[in-house]
């Protein structure tokens, strides 16, 4: 029997197979059925009637989105009978409706306003005054206006079924139905904007692009979201050389339709009034601005000055700067300052799942995975705060697939209630703990094992080993925390590796030993603030940083760099699962020069030219190897950098949107579910 449906669509005969929905039947033959409620991935709601299409020999009109096709059936989407329908419907949603798309923040992108255009009445008939309900805040980045509202449920059923946090639900009855927060006044949610986004209409808007420009105003931007290791896709809205919003409303990228409060409004540090903007240098104690040729000028005559004399020299990068950016670094710190003692902070134990794994490059999960895997199992880590592209893609793999979850954790996680089992575990126990599950993950056919720091070492290979025991196909991520901390890893940003994890020839001092080294002459800090948790032993140590902030690492410095940020630079970053995407500079720095500009101008201050290869190669290198070429790891130096959803590293803690979110009411729920 064939898994094939024919049927007919305004005369054309379409094949899709069973089961599909006759409004996707109708897209794959380039037939558009208007709808409000109906939204790929989420339940059926069919309510807002605009989807009816005729059917011969059925007596009424039916709604597409709830349809599912049959062999033979004929379907009309354009008789009289349906034209007349889906203008009586528009003129329903528009009675109460106010008319003032010039100042709405959806005017120009608006469904409701498109599909009126196209299929609705050209004057209202109904002369009654419309009714009129203030608007409200539901947060610091989420407003409500309830006339607005065409009750489509879009938001409803994202936040429930997508996220499963069920932060909104329905009051009231009849006409009086609206949507409303499920605790109170406020929203005790995630606020990731998502409900923002899937609104059709403006009846949700973000607090922060409200009344600012207009969509046609603006550049936008397809990059890559600056926050955690995840690496979803966001486009940027950019207005007079500032970021506006942030959405990804086309789909395009490996997170399709989501982002979290990061990705859609965590971009205001940039341009905060305490921004660095121009180099300082310290003089008689105290920060004196100077230009970029005085700055660079310091800096290079105290390295070529400690080279020549053999003084040791400590390089500390970041995984907030591009792949480019840390093969550069890299390249600086080994050719042209001869030192070994290059780090930058790691989470993850990356290099000992590579060394567990012997080269089975098809043993590393991708992004994908976790919505198709038909088991997933979760290790010592909170993925709705710490990974929320990856809790996204777990839960909907448990909706679509039913696939079967898995939990190893120190405390209760928002997918235990996705989990087929759940088991707590004191920490430096989680390997033994997932032991436990042998018997219930060998009755699996394929699973996917996401493990954070508290894996590492030993414990990696342990877990490789496990999963190899199974006798099913088992794939790994090791979470990181950053945009780029894999990035960072892959470019040969370790004491003990070069890029492509080849063993460098003389290990060098890891970031805790360097700042705990008491002879160390020189420390250079690219995008990192490792002196907020430990002191500098070596006073002496002449201090260079680059950042975007004077940090605590900064205020003590004897030279601070300005630097730009990911969103005003281009190049390539690399995510969990490592996975290369490219990043588009959206805004232009002022003052700020990128970290790759200010490398070439320290470069060519000390007569040194730098021939760096393109990362490609390093990525080509990578996957032509096929057994473990870099040294023993070193799991003692991998820890967790403490990044969550609400509380995250630099950017996070300069992010005003966030951290105003975060202070609001509702606050609570965040740490505690």
């Amino acid at each position: 029997m064939s898994d094939l449906v024919r049927l007919k669509i305004d005369g054309r005969t379409v094949e899709v197979p069973a089961g599909t929905l006759l409004i996707n039947a109708a897209k794959t033959a380039g037939i558009e059925i208007p709808a409000f409620c109906f939204y790929p991935g989420l339940s059926l709601a069919a309510a807002c009637r605009m989807c009816l299409v005729e059917i011969e020999n059925v007596p009424k009109l039916v709604t597409s989105c709830t349809q599912v096709v049959a062999e033979g059936m004929v379907v009309h989407t354009q008789t009289p009978k349906v034209v007349e329908a889906r203008k009586a419907m528009l003129e329903f949603l528009l009675t109460n409706h106010p008319l003032d798309c010039p100042v709405c923040d959806k005017g120009g992108e608006c469904e409701l306003q498109n599909l009126t255009f196209r299929y609705g009445a050209g004057e209202a008939r109904f002369q009654e005054n419309k009714e009129h309900v203030p608007e409200q805040q539901w947060s610091p980045v989420v407003y409500y206006d309830a006339p607005r509202c065409i009750l489509c449920y879009r938001c409803i059923r994202i936040c429930n079924e997508g996220l499963g946090v069920g932060a909104l639900g329905l009051v009231n009855r009849g006409v009086h139905n609206e949507i409303a927060p499920n605790r109170g006044d406020h929203l005790e949610c995630d606020e990731c904007g998502m409900c923002i986004d899937i609104c059709p209409v403006g009846a949700l808007t973000s607090g922060i692009y409200r009344y600012k420009t207009r969509p046609w105003e603006m550049k936008h931007v397809a990059t890559v979201c600056t926050h955690c290791a995840d690496g979803c896709r966001t486009t940027l809205g950019v207005y007079d050389n500032r970021i506006m919003r942030g959405n990804n409303r086309d789909s395009s990228g490996i997170n399709g339709e989501f982002l979290c409060i990061k990705g859609r409004f965590g971009f205001d540090f940039l341009t905060r009034p305490d921004r660095l903007r121009a180099p300082l240098v310290r003089r008689n104690g105290r920060f004196e601005e100077v230009s970029w040729m005085e700055a660079v000028r310091v800096v290079a005559a105290r390295f070529s000055e400690t080279c020549a004399r053999g003084g040791k020299i400590g390089v500390i990068g970041s995984e907030r700067t591009t792949n480019e950016e840390n093969l550069f670094l890299q390249q600086f710190a080994r050719r042209i300052l001869k030192t070994p003692h290059l780090d930058h902070r790691r989470s993850g134990d990356v290099v000992s799942l590579l060394h567990a794994l012997r080269g089975r490059h098809e043993a590393l999960a991708t992004m994908a995975d976790l919505y198709k895997s038909r088991a997933v199992l979760i290790v010592g880590s909170d993925l709705a705060q710490q990974h929320p592209l990856a809790a996204f893609q777990i839960r909907a793999n448990w909706r679509h697939h039913q696939a079967r979850i898995y939990v190893v954790t120190r405390g209760p996680v928002r997918e235990d209630s996705l989990a087929r089992l759940s088991v707590r575990a004191e920490p430096g126990q989680e390997l033994a703990a997932v032991h436990t599950l042998r018997d219930a993950l060998r009755e699996e056919t394929e699973l996917v094992i996401l493990f954070g720091d508290a894996i590492r070492g030993p414990a990696v290979a342990g877990l490789v080993e496990f999963g190899d025991s199974l006798g099913i196909p088992v794939k790994y991520v090791a979470l990181v925390d950053y945009v780029n901390s894999r990035g960072a890893l892959d470019m040969g940003l370790h004491p003990a590796l070069l890029p492509a994890y080849a063993a460098a020839p003389a290990p060098g001092m890891s970031c805790p030993e360097m700042l705990a080294a008491p002879d160390l002459d020189v420390l250079w800090v690219v995008g990192a603030n490792p002196l907020r948790e430990r002191k500098l032993a070596a006073r002496g140590a002449f201090l260079v940083v680059q950042d975007l902030f004077l940090t605590e690492t900064a205020a003590e410095a004897d030279v601070v760099l300005p630097a730009a940020g990911l969103y005003e630079k281009s190049g390539t970053v690399t995510n969990v699962c490592g996975e290369v995407q490219n990043l588009r500079r959206a805004v232009v720095s002022m003052g700020p020069k990128t970290d790759l500009e200010i490398f070439r101008l320290l470069a060519q201050a000390m007569g040194a030219g730098l021939e760096v290869p393109p990362v490609e190669e390093v990525y080509a290198a990578m996957r032509s190897h096929a057994g473990p070429p870099f040294a023993e790891p070193q799991p003692e130096l991998i820890g967790s950098a403490g990044d969550t959803l609400f509380s995250s590293g630099t950017l996070g803690l300069y992010c005003g949107i966030i951290n105003s979110v975060r202070e609001a009411p509702g606050g609570l729920y965040r740490w505690n579910t």
